[in-house]
C-alpha cells in the first residue's frame, strides 16, 4: 500500500515549487526543471529527474509523492479502439479510451469516479459518484492515452474530448486546472480547439464557462427537447429544465461566439415522434449549432432500443432542410463496451 502521508508534489503551482526550493537554499529555477517534467514530461518518478542531482532529488522524494495512474488492463476493440482500466492512486478505477480513425487519434477522458447525475441510458450513471477525479488524474489519462497513439499508431493525440466516466461540468475546478496543463506551453501544448468538454447540461457551470472565456469546444447531452421526455430520461433535469440550459446557451454564444455540438440519441417509442423532431428544431433556434444523431449503444436495459433508420433520416433530412449542420455518428468500441454511454467499471456497479 501506498503511503498518502507527504504532499502530492502535482498539487503545487510553479510558484510554491520555486519557493520550495528557496526555502531550502537550492536556486529556485530548480522548481521550473520539477515542473517541465512534471507537466510536459509527464514523468512519474523523483528518480527520472536526470538534470537535477542526487541530492535535489532525494529532497523532493523525502517531502512529496506523485500519486500518479496506472493502467490496469486494456482491451482492443476489432475497429481499434483501446480501453483503458485507470486505477488511481487510491485504488479506485475509471476508464479511458483511445479512439483511432484513419486521420485523428482521439482520447475519452473521464473526469469522476463513477456520476453525479441519473441518466437512464448511460451505464456509468449506475455508479455512485465516489469522488471528483484531481486535475494531475485527468492529464494523466492524456499523456497514457498520447503515448498509446504513438506506440499502436504512429501518430500523436490529435483530439480530446471529455465524454468518459462522469459530468465535467460537477468537477469543474480540477476540469479547468487539468485543461490548462494540456494546453499550456510549458504542460502538453495542445491547442484548446481540439479539446471538446461535454456536459448532460448544468446551465451555471455553461454560464461560468463562458464569463470564463475558456477556449474548448461545448457538447451538450440533449436527447430531448421536450422537458417532461428529457426528465425521464435525464431525471436531474428537473432541477435544470431545458429554459434554463437554452438561456444558458444563448449566453455561451453571445460571449465566446462558438457554436455548440448537441449530442442526441434517438431511441424507438421515446423520442422519436414529429412532434419529438420539431421541438429539437426550434430548440436549435437558439443559438448556431451543430448535431451529432449517435447510435444508441445498448447497457442491458431493454426499455431503450435503437430507433429504425427511417427516423433518423427524417430528423437528419428535418435538420438539413433548415441549414443546421448534422452528422449521424457510429459508435466505436462496442465490442468491448467502449462506446458512448457504456463506460463502467464492472466490478464497481452498485
Amino acid at each position: 500500500m501506498k503511503s498518502f502521508t507527504k504532499k502530492d508534489i502535482r498539487s503545487l503551482s510553479l510558484e510554491d515549487l520555486r519557493c520550495f526550493f528557496t526555502e531550502n537554499k537550492v536556486q529556485a529555477f530548480r522548481g521550473n526543471q520539477v515542473y517541465q517534467w512534471l507537466w510536459q514530461k509527464g514523468i512519474h518518478s523523483f528518480e527520472g529527474m536526470t538534470n537535477l542531482s542526487k541530492s535535489n532529488r532525494a529532497l523532493l522524494q523525502e517531502h512529496f509523492v506523485i500519486n500518479h495512474i496506472d493502467i490496469d488492463h486494456q482491451q482492443k476493440s476489432n475497429d481499434g479502439t483501446i480501453k483503458n482500466a485507470v486505477k488511481l492512486y487510491d485504488n479506485l478505477v475509471v476508464e479511458s479510451v483511445l479512439i483511432p480513425t484513419a486521420t485523428r487519434t482521439t482520447a475519452c477522458v473521464s473526469s469522476q469516479v463513477g456520476c453525479s447525475l441519473d441518466c437512464k441510458f448511460c451505464a456509468t450513471a449506475k455508479i455512485k459518484r465516489m469522488r471528483n477525479l484531481n486535475a494531475d488524474e485527468i492529464y494523466d489519462q492524456v499523456v497514457a492515452i498520447d503515448r498509446q497513439s504513438r506506440l499502436y499508431f504512429d501518430r500523436p493525440l490529435s483530439n480530446i474530448v471529455f465524454m468518459g466516466m462522469g459530468e465535467p461540468l460537477m468537477n469543474y475546478k480540477n476540469l479547468i486546472n487539468a485543461i490548462e496543463k494540456i494546453t499550456q506551453k510549458d504542460g502538453l501544448g495542445m491547442s484548446p480547439s481540439r479539446i471538446t468538454v461535454s456536459t448532460s447540461g448544468i446551465p451555471k457551470i455553461i454560464m461560468k464557462m463562458a464569463d470564463d472565456q475558456v477556449r474548448f469546444g461545448l457538447a451538450v447531452s440533449l436527447h430531448s427537447a421536450r422537458q417532461n421526455v428529457r426528465a425521464k430520461l435525464m431525471p436531474f433535469a428537473e432541477k435544470f429544465p431545458l429554459n434554463d440550459l437554452a438561456d444558458a446557451i444563448k449566453y455561451w454564444y453571445d460571449k465566446t461566439e462558438k457554436i455548440v455540438t448537441y449530442e442526441y440519441v434517438v431511441w424507438k417509442g421515446i423520442n422519436d415522434s414529429d412532434e419529438d423532431i420539431n421541438a429539437l428544431l426550434n430548440f436549435c433556434k437558439i443559438s448556431p449549432c451543430k448535431v451529432n444523431l449517435i447510435e444508441y449503444n445498448p447497457i442491458g436495459d431493454h426499455q431503450f432500443m435503437q430507433a429504425e433508420k427511417n427516423i433518423i433520416k427524417a430528423y437528419e433530412k428535418a435538420l438539413e432542410a433548415q441549414r443546421i449542420t448534422v452528422t449521424v455518428r457510429r459508435s466505436r468500441g462496442k465490442d468491448i463496451d467502449a462506446a458512448c454511454g457504456q463506460l463502467a467499471n464492472k466490478d464497481m456497479l452498485v
